[in-house]
């Protein structure tokens, strides 16, 4: 195990950490506030820190990444980073301790949406933007700064890329590098396409900044308690359009920008995704026009908006989504532990893991019916592999079981049982919204016990490696040389 390499990448990442906190800092400046040595200091200590580290360890011979060191990398980069980026939250408000500053910045960078600050609106404008720019990098940044920084210190990318669960689907471009740079060149133009939607529609250059930043990642933080009831109107079906974009596989957009269309089309996932999303809004759509006076149009909006960012894994809210009924709760706990395409910025557990279980249920219902027969389980055209299968089977396993202990953790910790269940589930689904009576009309966890907070620091980072990513660290063979 090279451990050195390890570090120093961290070392690399923790300093483009400090560069990004520069824009908050020019923020403040121009703004003239008092705040604005609040990222001065937070800047110059991981800039500093991460030079540190890179000097203290320049001096070793790099090698390839091996798959043990990707996981280790994979992992470490995604529980200290933001640590690095909660020293704004507790250099500039003494009130907020390192629990508190952790769970924001965790549940920023990996696009959870959950939060324990109440009056958002009254954060500095700084802040808001680092909250925003935290959601960016985690949703798509991050890994792929880490893919660019890989080659130059000498080491190979590709098992990075394969650990953080992306897959390529069908790569058009050949070396990792290329695809790094080609995901981010999309991320970065459909972020300034958000931008300028929501601009063009009335909001504020800061809004339009935050939430396009919290939209393409989908992570769901808003500029203010309100979350996106303040936006109501056609801004919620831009914000739906480009959630659903964000939701799906970023290689096929590549695809597309090399002319070549029939793979985002033809993808199994993108379609599948996209009826999920129809059937689900149509069915709370008919229930609350049912059971509500509410207009058609009204409601179907509402609707519309709700399940996509909650299908997304985004965690906005424009509407008091408990005050539906019983029937959209349950889709909207359904919806939540599908999400989105895998290779794209969505969590949970993803499209493409329940197809490859759906159709390893069919071919078990027709080896039943004819057990004679050949029966090969196939996704779209494609066969899926036994090896597949089986790392599929036990990402689920790990899954349920994972989101049981965090429920019946999170229940000793005093919190009520509904709040526990929902808690657990927003945790590891990286969704965002939590419900109970312990969560502030806000949807702030700020009355949480420290303890339910940290075991949701634990579900959201797990949520966001894909489980097996963290556990396999876990196991005793993962450290023998």
């Amino acid at each position: 195990m090279h451990y050195s390499d390890v570090i120093r990448i961290n070392g690399y990442l923790t300093i483009a950490i400090g560069i990004a906190m520069l824009p908050c800092l020019a923020v403040d400046m121009i703004q003239g506030q008092q705040s604005a040595s609040v990222f001065g200091i937070s800047s110059g200590l991981a800039v500093l820190l991460g030079m540190l580290v890179v000097l203290a360890t320049d001096n070793r011979k790099s090698h390839d990444l091996g798959i043990r060191e990707a996981f280790l990398l994979t992992t470490c980069t995604w529980s200290y980073l933001p640590l690095v980026g909660a020293l704004p939250f507790m250099i500039g408000a003494p009130d907020v301790g390192l629990t508190d500053a952790y769970f924001e910045a965790v549940s920023g960078m990996t696009t959870t949406g959950s939060t324990v600050f109440e009056r958002i609106e009254s954060l500095p404008q700084s802040t808001l933007l680092w909250r925003g720019i935290l959601q960016w990098l985690g949703g798509l940044g991050i890994v792929v700064v880490a893919m660019i920084f890989l080659p130059v210190l000498g080491l190979g990318g590709m098992q990075f890329f394969r650990s953080e669960g992306f897959d390529t689907l069908g790569k058009i471009l050949p070396r990792a590098p290329d695809i790094a740079r080609a995901l981010l060149g999309t991320y970065i133009l459909l972020t300034v396409l958000c931008w300028l939607s929501y601009r063009i529609l009335g909001m504020s250059t800061l809004d339009a900044t935050v939430v396009s930043m919290s939209t393409l990642s989908t992570g769901g933080f808003a500029n203010s308690d309100a979350s996106f009831a303040a936006f109501s109107g056609p801004l919620e079906y831009v914000s739906s359009v480009f959630m659903l974009l964000a939701s799906m596989p970023f290689i096929r957009f590549v695809q597309l920008s090399h002319g070549d269309t029939k793979p985002l089309f033809q993808d199994v996932q993108v379609r599948t995704y996209l009826r999920w999303t129809g059937y689900s809004i149509a069915a709370v759509v008919i229930w609350r026009l049912i059971h509500e006076s509410t207009g058609f149009w009204t409601v179907l909006r509402e609707t519309t908006f709700n399940m996509v960012t909650l299908f997304s894994g985004t965690g906005y809210a424009s509407a008091d989504v408990v005050s539906w009924g019983s029937f959209p709760i349950t889709v909207i706990l359904a919806v939540g532990l599908i999400g989105g395409c895998t290779a794209s910025t969505g969590c949970s557990i993803k499209i493409f893991r329940w197809l490859v279980v759906i159709e390893a249920i069919k071919a078990q219902i027709r080896r039943i019916q004819a057990p004679h027969a050949v029966v090969k389980p196939k996704l779209g055209a494609k066969p899926i592999e036994e090896d597949v299968f089986n790392s599929v089977i036990a990402f689920f396993a790990l899954f349920i079981v994972t989101m049981g202990l965090l429920i019946v953790g999170l229940d000793l910790t005093g919190l009520h049982i509904s709040t526990s269940i929902t808690a657990a589930w927003t945790s590891i689904a990286n969704v965002g919204p939590a419900y109970g009576p312990e969560v502030s009309s806000s949807g702030a966890l700020t009355s949480f016990p420290t303890m339910a907070k940290w075991l949701m620091i634990f579900g959201m980072l797990a949520g966001r490696l894909e489980i097996l990513t963290v556990f396999v660290l876990f196991t005793p063979t993962f450290w023998r040389l």
